[in-house]
């Protein structure tokens, strides 16, 4: 089987290539992958002399060049993780997010359409949970909640996932779909709120929490969120969405509190130092209060549940990065601290 993944070089997409080309030598995976900001080739340098592995770097939102690609490549599958994903990045510049979100989307739809028509291919579109919006206290988000996204982001990734049920009905092309929650691990640029917290905790430097941290998410470790995939792919039904939860909701106080206790047991640093750290600043506009899966129907169609927990997979993540400095060195640059302090700038509250 040919596999050609989008955005391959990224957090989830590195993921699920490290794991995927060892252990199916048989399969041939191309990496198509811009290499913008949150991308870095060292995340997937374990596996880039292997024989069943090739990369192209390429821009999504090129048509041509994506056309160009999928028909010469011939995939049997197209899995599609090529996306902005920050919310504040969103909302501090939406038009990224449009380009590559949903015109890249479509863009490789298309040609994953004409190829259609020389050979059979499949396409698993990954999205997330904020495409529903937000909770209240109570309640879980299922494949039939209506959509009701509160940032350009999810209103970016909202709109592929319609672009691709369309595909499915108007060109009969075979599609799958997972909507994920918040996802953490290995790999994952540190703009996110778990590898953002570790670096600033061992920098010794204050850990920004929005409003009074009290907005709750569900999080996945991310080698769950592959094998979900991989579940998908080979057991879900064509045309058919399935959420992808890690059953760990957690506040994001109670999340960076436990950051600084488990950094407090892996170095010599004392949890009460970096608990003082914790600075609360000025919330973002539209902060949804809080996210939660039913994944119950991946459950019962697809066999597949997370094997972490949140204890265990804060613990393995925190390691990581202790572990890794050379790669967080590589992808801090100059930008991404200019883009930290842009954010955050005028805050505190």
């Amino acid at each position: 089987m040919r596999v050609l993944v989008t955005g391959g070089s990224g957090f989830i997409g590195a993921n699920f290539l490290n794991s995927s080309v060892p252990s199916r030598p048989t399969d041939h995976f191309i990496n198509v992958d811009a290499l913008t900001y949150a991308a870095n080739p060292m995340s997937v340098a374990a596996i880039a002399e292997r024989s069943n592995y090739s990369f192209r770097k390429i821009d999504i939102a090129d048509g041509p060049a994506i056309l160009e690609t999928v028909l010469d490549a011939a995939p049997d599958l197209v899995v599609h993780f090529a996306a902005e994903s920050h919310v504040d990045r969103s909302i501090l510049g939406p038009e990224a997010f449009v380009r590559t979100n949903v015109m890249g989307t479509f863009q490789l739809l298309e040609a994953c359409r004409a190829l259609a028509k020389k050979k059979e291919v499949l396409f698993h579109h990954v999205s997330t949970d904020e495409v529903y919006g937000s909770l209240g206290e109570t309640g879980l988000f299922t494949e039939t909640t209506p959509y009701d996204p509160s940032s350009p982001y999810s209103a970016s990734k909202a709109s592929s996932d319609h672009l691709v049920r369309a595909y499915h009905r108007t060109y009969g092309l075979a599609v799958k779909l997972t909507n994920c929650s918040n996802n953490y691990g290995p790999l994952q640029f540190p703009e996110k709120l778990l590898p953002l917290m570790i670096q600033k905790a061992l920098a010794r430097q204050p850990l920004p929490v929005y409003g009074a941290g009290l907005n709750v998410r569900d999080w996945l470790y991310v080698t769950d969120h592959v094998s979900a995939i991989w579940a998908v792919i080979e057991k879900g039904k064509p045309g058919e969405t399935y959420n992808v939860g890690g059953n760990s909701e957690a506040r994001n106080i109670d999340l960076v509190h436990s950051v600084c206790r488990i950094l407090a047991e892996e170095t010599a640093a004392t949890e009460k130092e970096l608990l003082d750290l914790i600075t609360f600043v000025k919330d973002r506009p539209g902060h949804d209060l809080r996210y939660a899966i039913d994944a119950s129907k991946i459950r019962r169609e697809c066999g597949w549940q997370p094997t972490e927990t949140l204890a265990s997979g804060l613990r393995k993540t925190v390691r990581w990065y202790l572990d890794n400095e050379s790669w967080v060195a590589a992808v801090t640059s100059g930008a991404y601290r200019n883009w930290l302090e842009q954010n955050y700038e005028g805050r505190s509250s």
